[in-house]
């Protein structure tokens, strides 16, 4: 069995809040059993426990989290549709706002400016929703209505999405890198009552102007009743008015909507995936609290734009009495360690970041080495699958209690199936473990569990978080047919896993975008791993292509770096150290080198896109250009695919 690569200190300040959820779950009204030994084999105890028991473990974490939601957890047990705290009314603004500390510190808003930072209160957060939610209800916007918002990641924008959850009204967002088309394309679905807006957003050391979206969003809304410019004095005098006017709550049912996230949209219309207040926030706050160990005196920082659903993640850190950071600039700006500096400064506890960004830190010599990180405990590693290689060489430069927390889940969750605990220990390249409350399994293609080899992730369980619904699908078919057309009542998330020996889980990458040569399949992220390692390597794209006479091509396409040509030595050396690293069924056929590798807006690789153009699918009915971040770069590929078909 291999040794893990970091362990929990023996020692800490005090209890983990995940041990305390385990005192208090180990009493007889819950598990009526010891649930608290030590270390990885007290959570491997909590976790059986949570996933064979889900109502017992869903009222224990209500009840740890001081949410008053009476009668049962889980009252029918079906995918899709379970029917969870039936009885309870909730909504996710006042979990957020009620009972914190009026002078203690809620948001720090920070931009690439350093004089630019704002921060608030709890009392002025709660004054500034209070403000925003009685000019939405001037408006007209009441229970259901849709408020969408076109915003940069600041303290506004999680006002707006407050103001508006008080309200029992619907939330949307999309952030101001994207295109007019690209946000009609989700708000457009909608029909929304009210356009919240800010007219620019700063990345790079430039403000970017977006007056004429804000302009053509007006316009082609037909639905909006009004629009506001968070940059105005009209948002000024909403959220500045009287400090102590009442906050009033509308109180909803669990499953109430809460708001739309939207998919990538690389592969069609982009899906309006909708949420719940209740299941959003107990979700999110089980892995804010329990695994990321938040709370009251911490601080939550993350990377992120309101368009990635760690927007929504870092927004649900203030459910556990944590305070967050809004960063609306570069991660690379004024210097590549823009991110470290901005949680050395902050005294971020847990911060987090995309392996990408990790990479280009370890290319560019700098890091976390020179910072104060003194408060800081966990590292979080989200968007792609982190590489051993980088995993220790970023340990290596931070003060040994830090964990590196790698997390994997999805906007169709808004939360983590698998992650990590302060208690677990980490594997370099891996998961340390499912996350409690999800009953996650490996499944092979007849539906049969797996261990320690390649399997579908799946999730035998219902949770809270699970969409309650897809945007204008009446029947349910097009949910049905995205989680639970391959093994019914079994959801089916669409990514490679494989159990391990010592309880982790390693992601190899979407199954939909399987290499399957020659009847073995494999995953793309073990290819990625040793490449995107090699300095003259920026990033690498590996396609598998099914030929008609049953032939298979696989090219790896791979964006050098600055004056790095791909000679042959360089072709080998790529070659050899997939073959080193992972296999030789692994190497790829050919080599090729790319002007650039087209992402979605949160960062995720367009394998299937790429493969599509490769085969010479047009993708002009099917693909919405504003999803991707160079669209003009799959012309690129379609091309190449010209060159390369039989």
């Amino acid at each position: 069995m291999r040794a893990p690569d970091w362990t929990p200190p023996s020692t800490h300040e005090r209890p983990y809040r995940i041990e305390e959820l385990a005192r208090l779950a180990s009493s007889a009204a819950y598990a009526g059993r010891d649930l608290t030994a030590p270390g990885v084999e007290g959570y491997d105890a909590l976790w059986r426990w949570s996933v064979d028991d889900l109502d017992g473990f869903w009222r224990c974490v209500a009840e740890y989290l001081g949410l008053d939601l009476p009668g049962p957890a889980l009252a029918e047990e079906r995918m899709p549709g379970a029917v969870w705290f039936p009885d309870a009314r909730v909504n996710y603004a006042r979990a957020v706002l009620d009972g914190r500390p009026d002078d203690e510190v809620a948001v720090v808003g920070l931009t690439e400016d350093p004089g630019g930072t704002r921060t608030l209160t709890w009392a002025e957060l709660r004054a500034e929703v209070a403000g925003a939610a009685a000019r939405f209800r001037e408006l007209g916007v009441g229970e259901g209505d849709r408020v969408v918002g076109y915003l940069p990641n600041t303290p506004d924008t999680i006002v707006a999405l407050l103001a508006t959850a008080s309200l029992g009204a619907i939330w949307s967002v999309c952030g101001m890198d994207y295109a007019a088309s690209a946000a009609l394309a989700r708000f457009g679905q909608l029909e929304p009552k009210l356009l919240v807006h800010a007219t620019s957003y700063v990345h790079g050391g430039r403000t970017h102007d977006r007056s004429e979206v804000v302009a053509e969003l007006r316009t082609a809304l037909p639905s909006l009743v009004a629009t506001i410019d968070v940059g105005d004095v009209e948002w000024a005098e909403a959220v500045g008015a009287d400090p102590a006017r009442e906050l009033e709550f509308v109180e909803v049912t669990f499953d109430r909507p809460l708001w739309v996230l939207f998919s990538s949209g690389t592969t069609g219309k982009p899906k309006g995936i909708v949420h719940g207040h209740g299941g959003a926030l107990l979700e999110q706050a089980k892995v804010a609290a329990l695994h990321f160990d938040l709370g009251p005196g911490e601080r939550l920082f993350w990377y992120t734009t309101p368009s990635w659903m760690m927007w929504n993640f870092v927004v649900g850190g203030l459910l556990t009495g944590a305070s967050v950071v809004a960063y609306d600039g570069s991660p690379a700006h004024p210097a590549t360690d823009q991110l470290w500096a901005i949680t050395a400064d902050h005294g971020v506890t847990a911060t987090g970041m995309s392996p990408a960004y990790v990479a280009a830190c370890q290319k560019a010599g700098v890091g976390p080495q020179g910072h104060d990180l003194s408060r800081l405990r966990r590292v979080g590693i989200s968007g792609s699958t982190f590489p051993a290689v980088s995993h220790r060489a970023l340990a290596d430069a931070l003060p040994p209690v830090v964990q590196i927390a790698s997390i994997s889940g999805g906007t169709d969750v808004v939360s983590a199936f698998v992650g990590p605990a302060p208690t677990t220990p980490v594997w370099a390249g891996e998961l340390s473990r499912p996350c409690l409350g999800v009953a996650l399994d490996a499944y092979d293609e007849s539906g049969a569990p797996v261990r320690g080899e390649v399997g579908e992730l799946v999730v035998t369980r219902p949770m809270p978080s699970m969409p309650v619904m897809f945007w204008d699908d009446p029947d349910g078919a097009r949910y049905h047919d995205a989680y639970f057309d391959t093994f019914p009542g079994i959801w089916r998330h669409g990514d490679w896993i494989t159990l391990t020996d010592h309880g982790s889980v390693a992601i190899h990458g979407r199954s939909d975008a399987t290499l399957n040569r020659k009847g073995i399949r494999m995953g793309s992220a073990d290819i990625y791993e040793p490449v995107e390692a090699l300095p003259e390597v920026r990033e690498a794209l590996v396609i598998g292509i099914e030929r008609p006479d049953g032939d298979y091509w696989m090219p790896l396409f791979v964006v050098l770096g600055d004056g790095v040509e791909l000679d042959q030595a360089l072709e080998t050396r790529i070659k050899d150290a997939i073959r080193t690293h992972a296999s030789p069924r692994h190497v790829p056929d050919d080599v090729i080198a790319a002007p650039g590798i087209p992402h979605t807006r949160t960062g995720k690789k367009l394998e299937v896109p790429v493969k599509k153009v490769l085969l010479g699918q047009d993708l002009s009915g099917a693909l919405d250009p504003g999803s991707v971040d160079a669209p003009e770069l799959l012309e690129w590929y379609a091309q190449v695919g010209t060159l390369h078909r039989p």
